[in-house]
């Protein structure tokens, strides 16, 4: 586990913000559930038989002797909050995001922390694959407004409960003969849960995945239709995909569509985030039919792509990924600070972020501070500028220097925080207004 620290942290917000702001316009909301829930709650959703349930999640006996899971995962979550509150009486497919820590005791990876994040969304009531496309849609526009490119979708149909059955039998054949090769995982998931034997990533293990029989062959025609209007929706879309006969996901409750983005950024773990339909989940939980949609980001793994994709002119400044101070004020004696404090008051009101100078000190000491934190601007208030009622506005990067009245300074933050203008209206490209 750790600390998620300023500067770095004002990517996570930058992250989570753009999540919101793409959910919502696809009629998402937000929905926050319980950090902690009945174990018995993911042993029947996730399978007993996972890798999380088996020997990943924080699980604890409480005073009363129930047991209660730090939550691996929020699906089963947003799943229980949907019978427990009855969400199927509302009209339409419901749609959720979330956003939080999820715990599972994992080795240490690239990305892999025992205190993660995630960023997902869950559309219930339907098994239309308009949804399924809908929601990958959503995502490759989330992508591309992080500015994640490189990526690959990976899609693939894991069945449904009436033609999975055969596949197992037919998988655990195959993996009779050859478990005994593979890795120790591999042995026990031959026994307890062949699927995820295909979710292996050791290397040497590979081949033999490579011939082991593939769902393809034993899905029903309900399942193989609605994986072809799955892929004609993304086709429509000019979404590029490769499907891949040998991807599943690690927990039990998936079915049909499933899929993955991937990137090379991250190593042999390259999922940078997955999901797909769970249309039994509901059942399983004792609650109504409710055939849904889902996936989660891997926030962690999402910053680690953001910042090896960041362009190299970019990594060279300390807070490029994160948010830069608009403006730094610099005051020279004890009338000067309630200036200051004023026009930091108004500016603030106008969403833009201001520091300034906790003391009384020299210009040349002033400067040195805003440029290591990273300002844009410097606003110095000294005996000469109050008394001129016109104050010096010195621009860090370009070192141009100009004289402005309060309301002059107003008008150039009269804009929100986001725009790009304000890291450099016009003018400070060259012209005074």
């Amino acid at each position: 586990m750790r600390d998620i620290l300023p500067p770095e942290s004002a990517l996570w917000a930058r992250i989570e913000d753009q999540a919101r702001a793409v959910f919502l316009a696809y009629n998402y909301q937000e929905i926050r559930t319980p950090i902690v829930e009945p174990t018995s709650l993911f042993v029947r959703s996730v399978g007993e038989e996972t890798d999380i349930v088996g020997k990943e999640m924080y699980t604890w006996t409480d005073r009363d002797e129930s047991s209660l899971t730090l939550r691996p995962e929020a699906t089963a979550s947003v799943m229980r909050a949907y019978i427990e509150h009855r969400l199927d009486q509302r009209i339409g497919v419901k749609k959720y995001f979330y956003m939080g820590p999820m715990f599972r005791r994992e080795r240490p990876q690239k990305g892999r922390y025992r205190q993660f994040f995630q960023i997902g969304a869950e559309a219930i009531g339907s098994e239309s694959p308009v949804v399924d496309a809908e929601v990958i849609e959503m995502l490759v526009d989330y992508l591309g407004r992080l500015g994640v490119s490189g990526y690959d979708l990976l899609v693939n149909s894991v069945g449904c409960k009436q033609c999975r059955p055969a596949y197992h039998t037919a998988l655990r054949d195959a993996l009779a003969l050859v478990s005994g090769t593979m890795c120790v995982d591999c042995q026990r998931r031959a026994e307890t849960n062949p699927m995820r034997v295909l979710d292996c990533k050791i290397p040497a293990d590979q081949p033999i995945i490579e011939k082991l029989p593939t769902l393809a062959g034993s899905l029903c025609e309900g399942c193989k239709n609605h994986f072809a209007q799955v892929q004609l929706l993304l086709n429509s879309r000019g979404i590029a995909y490769t499907v891949t006969a040998r991807l599943v996901r690690g927990l039990d409750y998936y079915t049909r569509t499933t899929f993955e983005f991937v990137h090379g950024s991250l190593g042999a773990q390259n999922t940078l985030l997955g999901g797909g339909r769970y249309d039994g989940l509901s059942e399983d939980l004792g609650g109504p039919p409710a055939p849904g949609i889902g996936f989660s980001i891997g926030e962690d793994r999402l910053v680690l792509t953001l910042q090896d994709v960041a362009p190299k002119s970019e990594k060279d400044q300390p807070d490029a990924l994160g948010a830069r101070l608009p403006l730094y004020i610099a005051w020279m004696g004890e009338v000067a600070y309630r200036r200051a404090a004023e026009i930091a008051r108004e500016i603030r009101n106008h969403g833009v972020a201001v520091e300034i100078a906790a003391d009384s000190m020299k210009l040349k000491r002033s400067l040195e501070i805003a440029s290591k934190i990273g300002a844009q601007r410097v606003l110095i208030i000294g005996d000469q500028e109050l008394a001129e009622g016109r104050y010096q506005l010195k621009n860090m990067a370009t070192g141009e220097q100009r004289s402005v009245t309060a309301e002059e300074l107003l008008v150039i933050y009269d804009q929100p925080l986001s725009d790009p203008e304000v890291c450099a209206p016009e003018a400070d490209k060259g012209t005074t207004p």
